[in-house]
């Protein structure tokens, strides 16, 4: 509200300072038109405000700062002081607030064009919820998007917002007559590389006139999260019916994990918007608002299967180091040299997975050993496996070669009764095997 009163105020700049995530200090100043010494009394007071000159003007809601709640309510948990001066003035004045009222008269002072509103140590009298704020780092990061949101919309306006002490702000948007520069100056380059300009009217329409201009992403834009800045009528509002119907629209266009970026300014007379279904009145309603989120998801539907001719697709470059690495076999493991000459512990094979079928190292005939008719070869798990078996039993070691001759020494040698065959069998040697097939889930053949 704070933000929204100085540009309703005239403001071509805009400077938003925090301290400890506005505990401390928050800083708001403009280059606005000021405020007269005569209302100072009345600044803080609730439902003070100067957007409304006449009952009737709550049916022509055009700003955030129309309820007069912000400044009230920041007196009440901090310690406000208000600095301003008007035009044609030789001094300016500063009055400090609390509970809703000035603590003594304004004071003369020096002061540039414009008002400064200072918020210091907040909720200093609510001691549970300051120390709920101390260790929590979430607010900041939201009041930066809220003030880029603003630059985007917002093209004559210089904004502005860093922390207390920061050399580099956050946000920092110069004033341009582009509205692609804006969202380039706050969001990236490579975010305005894929946005298309969008425009829908329905001036012809007899029971309504609204008109929406902005820039949607087209379907080469990635992004994890779904970003929408919508304006209706200058005001920064949501509509979830509009954003649900847009991200309908971009699910059959986008992948799975692909989020649209969406800018949409709306002018629709005042009197079709409802202001009133939200207590912080940021989500509004809108008269036949089924037909208009109908002609703007038609409109986005149309503009993305035109611009679907050429997809781009993001490639990342192969390491060249890992394809010339030095890779010594043995029999039990591999010993891998890294390319700054550092030398790993052993991997065993069992352990090896083939990365890249250009590796020699991670070919699948480099895991195969060959056999010769007489079986003189063998493979290097059959030579651990019988390593193994002769240790257990050296008198009785088995020479099997392959799964099938396992298989069918295993069917001549055990009775039906698996297990209790097992428990007092001499055969040390299929004992053995038996047990490791157990282990290994292999005995349903059975």
């Amino acid at each position: 509200e704070l933000v929204e009163n100085s540009i309703d105020a005239g403001a071509s700049t805009v400077s938003v300072t925090f301290k400890d995530g506005g505990l401390k200090l928050i800083q708001v100043p403009d280059d606005g038109h000021g405020i007269r010494c005569e209302d100072l009394p009345i600044l803080c007071e609730r439902h003070t405000t100067s957007k409304l000159s006449a009952y009737e003007d709550l049916q022509t809601i055009k700003s955030m700062g129309f309820r007069g709640e912000a400044l009230a309510s920041m007196t009440y948990v901090g310690h406000v002081t208000v600095t301003t001066i008007t035009e044609g003035q030789l001094h300016g004045y500063r009055v400090s607030y609390r509970d809703g009222v000035m603590e003594n008269d304004p004071k003369p002072c020096a002061a540039v064009k414009g008002t400064q509103v200072m918020v210091e140590n907040l909720f200093y009298n609510m001691v549970a919820r300051r120390k709920t704020l101390e260790n929590s780092n979430d607010d900041y990061p939201k009041i930066v998007d809220f003030i880029s949101r603003f630059a985007v919309h917002h093209i004559n306006v210089n904004f502005s917002c860093r922390k207390h002490g920061a050399n580099r702000a956050d946000v920092h948007s110069g004033s341009t007559s582009s509205r692609l520069d804006a969202i380039r100056n706050v969001y990236g380059a490579s975010v305005v590389r894929d946005l298309m300009e969008i425009q829908v009217s329905d001036e012809n329409a007899v029971d309504e006139i609204f008109k929406m201009d902005g820039f949607i992403s087209n379907a080469n834009y990635v992004a994890k999260k779904t970003t929408m800045i919508l304006f209706i009528n200058d005001r920064l509002v949501d509509c979830t019916s509009l954003k649900r119907a847009t991200e309908f629209v971009y699910s059959a266009i986008l992948p799975q994990a692909s989020k649209p970026f969406i800018y949409m300014s709306i002018n629709l007379p005042p009197e079709h918007v409802d202001v009133n279904i939200h207590p912080t009145k940021k989500e509004v309603s809108l008269l036949n608002q089924e037909r208009i989120i109908e002609k703007i998801k038609d409109a986005i539907e149309e503009k993305l299967m035109n611009c679907n001719n050429t997809r781009i697709f993001q490639t990342q470059a192969l390491n060249s180091s890992a394809l010339t690495q030095s890779n010594t076999r043995k029999d039990m493991g591999t010993e891998i040299s890294t390319p700054t000459g550092d030398k790993s512990q052993k991997i065993p094979v069992s352990q090896m997975v083939r990365t890249d079928p250009r590796d020699p190292s991670g070919r699948l005939h480099t895991y195969w050993q060959g056999q010769s008719s007489n079986l003189e070869k063998k493979s290097d798990l059959v030579t651990v496996r019988n390593i193994v078996r002769s240790r257990r039993n050296p008198k009785d070691a088995g020479d099997l070669s392959s799964r099938h001759e396992l298989l069918t020494e295993i069917d001549s040698n055990l009775h039906p009764g698996l297990f209790d065959i097992v428990k007092n069998c001499t055969y040390v040697g299929v004992a053995d095997e038996v047990f490791a097939l157990i282990q290994h889930n292999t005995l349903l053949y059975l």
